[in-house]
């Protein structure tokens, strides 16, 4: 064991540089790096998110309801055929081939949709007209027609919902716990996130800026086509910054054994498994099983508020452009926020139990969900608080909407991310690279695909165009129950994470008379070597 390995994990950083920045000097070439990484994916995940909002929630005959559908009907599927393929591909390419194999697609994808599908989409689009008549005839499938008739908007909705799912879930995190140890990652991982989200901060203010000046331009012009654009020329500018960086990596810092040791603490490879092999194998894994609920209660619930909140956001703001400005605005609320919460709990993390760092997500997205369901109620029915907000009703949902999402989401950053890829470290490689691409995937998608089929179930038993918003009453009570759930689950796996970390850390301790025998035998070494 090197000097400098444990030095890092021997060492306690004390004082503000404890709380701030608890990682040694040499370690900053392995750290800073994987940093600026998942800047840069994060920095182009807020702007696809944003985007694809934009995009469907005000597409001709469109809405923040169709989203339901497309997630349901439309992401699923393409996840489901994604992790397939990625089994697939792990099974041929090396880690690093697997890496731009993935990642290229989605930039090139962007990038065309940008500066040659959007400018002719009237012509790719069905009609505002026979949208209509089809939602007409249709009345049950009034959310789904404008899916369909928007067919690139919805495709590039799927690929920036994968993006979220593929290069930071399953891409960075893979990488990240393979070259990290379970002492490095108490102390890099929160810090990861807070470096991570610098490209909030970064996203929203160029989010803003892009829509203003297309605001500016002559109205003879598509200003939202301009602001496209601009938009996605960043986030290719941003993979590629993202793909050299791994690229370098590979170079230098996977070649240095202070910092890397391939095949250390790794146990026997096991056999590849093929696809449906993978899924049982998930399916009798309860460790696996209960980080899949985790990913599937989070799905669910953030789900479940955002639809809600983002048809309040259509109707305060009506137009493209300022509908974009309004979530780039939220972005750079949530980078602030969440870099805050980061350092509130990267000393969590280091300081309480991994059980005590989980649940907090959930008690979050539990308070902050009610407070929000509350307002939108009462602003949908006659309540003595309904005539005190008279006609801001709506914008008083889309603030109150604006504090939920910005708190729940810098609580997993800070604490759901963290916490859940640690707790990948203690299982074996094959079920770290393939059980994580499924749980990550299919748990991912499943969850918002859960909360999808709730809101789109709904709403085509009711037909027509009734909102996400007169269905607080039920959507409420869900949300309850599922972090309850979420909850329970994080407790359990707590149980099983001590188990596993426990149980390696004895494994790796030798016994007093292993330390004995081999103190006896250097001695004895020692003499031989003095001798000759």
């Amino acid at each position: 064991m090197s000097t400098k390995s444990s030095e890092s994990s021997d060492v306690a950083f004390k004082g503000l540089r404890g709380i701030f920045w608890p990682i040694h000097r040499f370690e900053l070439k392995k750290f800073l790096p994987m940093g600026i990484m998942m800047m840069c994916i994060l920095f182009n995940y807020t702007i696809l998110r944003d985007t694809k909002d934009t995009l469907m929630v005000n597409a001709p005959g469109g809405g923040a309801e169709c989203l339901s559908f497309l997630k349901l009907y439309g992401v699923t599927p393409a996840a489901i055929l994604f992790m397939i393929v990625f089994i697939k591909l792990a099974n041929v390419f090396t880690r690093e081939r697997l890496f731009y194999a993935i990642i290229t697609p989605f930039l090139l994808f962007f990038g065309v949709f940008a500066f040659f599908i959007y400018p002719n989409k009237e012509a790719l689009h069905m009609s505002m007209s026979s949208i209509q008549a089809a939602q007409a005839s249709l009345p049950n499938l009034h959310w789904l027609i404008p899916v369909v008739g928007n067919w690139s908007f919805s495709i590039f909705y799927i690929l920036s919902e994968l993006w979220g799912s593929v290069v930071l879930s399953m891409l960075f995190w893979q990488f990240a716990n393979e070259i990290t140890k379970v002492t490095e990652a108490k102390r890099f991982y929160g810090l990861f996130g807070m470096i991570g989200n610098v490209g909030l901060l970064l996203s929203g203010p160029i989010i803003i800026f892009t829509a203003k000046y297309a605001k500016s331009l002559p109205k003879d012009i598509d200003s939202f086509g301009v602001n496209l654009k601009l938009l996605m020329g960043s986030v290719v500018l941003a993979g590629a910054i993202a793909i050299f960086t791994y690229w370098w990596m590979n170079r230098n810092v996977l070649t240095d054994p202070n910092l890397y040791q391939p095949g250390q603490g790794k146990k026997k490879e096991k056999a590849k498994l093929s696809v449906m092999e993978s899924f049982r194998y998930i399916l009798k894994n309860p460790y696996l099983g209960l980080i899949a609920i985790l990913v599937l209660s989070y799905g669910i619930t953030i789900n479940l508020v955002e639809g809600v909140w983002k048809g309040q956001i259509k109707i305060a703001f009506p137009d493209m452009n300022d509908y974009n400005m309004f979530m780039g605005q939220f972005s750079t609320w949530t980078g602030a926020i969440t870099i805050l919460l980061m350092v509130v709990g990267n000393n969590i993390l280091r300081k309480l139990s991994w059980t005590k760092a989980a649940i907090l997500t959930p008690i979050m997205v539990l308070l902050t969900s009610s407070i929000f369901f509350f307002v939108v109620w009462n602003g949908t029915k006659s309540t003595p608080f309904a005539p005190l907000m008279g006609v801001t009703v709506v914008l008083v949902a889309v603030i109150v909407g604006q504090i939920q999402n910005v708190l729940s989401k810098g609580t997993k950053y800070s604490l759901f991310d963290s916490t859940k890829q640690m707790a990948y470290i203690p299982l074996d490689q094959e079920a770290k690279v393939k059980g994580q691409g499924a749980v990550e995937v299919i748990g991912g998608r499943a969850g918002k695909s859960g909360g999808a089929f709730i809101q789109s179930t709904l709403l085509a038993v009711i037909g027509g165009s009734v909102s996400l918003a007169s269905l607080t009453f039920i959507l409420g009570p869900l949300v309850i129950i599922i972090c309850a759930v979420w909850a329970f689950s994080v407790l359990r796996l707590g149980r099983r994470f001590s188990e596993l970390t426990e149980g390696k850390a004895s494994e790796a301790a030798p016994s007093k008379e292993e330390s004995k025998s081999e103190t006896t035998a250097n001695l004895v070494a020692g003499n031989s070597k003095a001798g000759n």
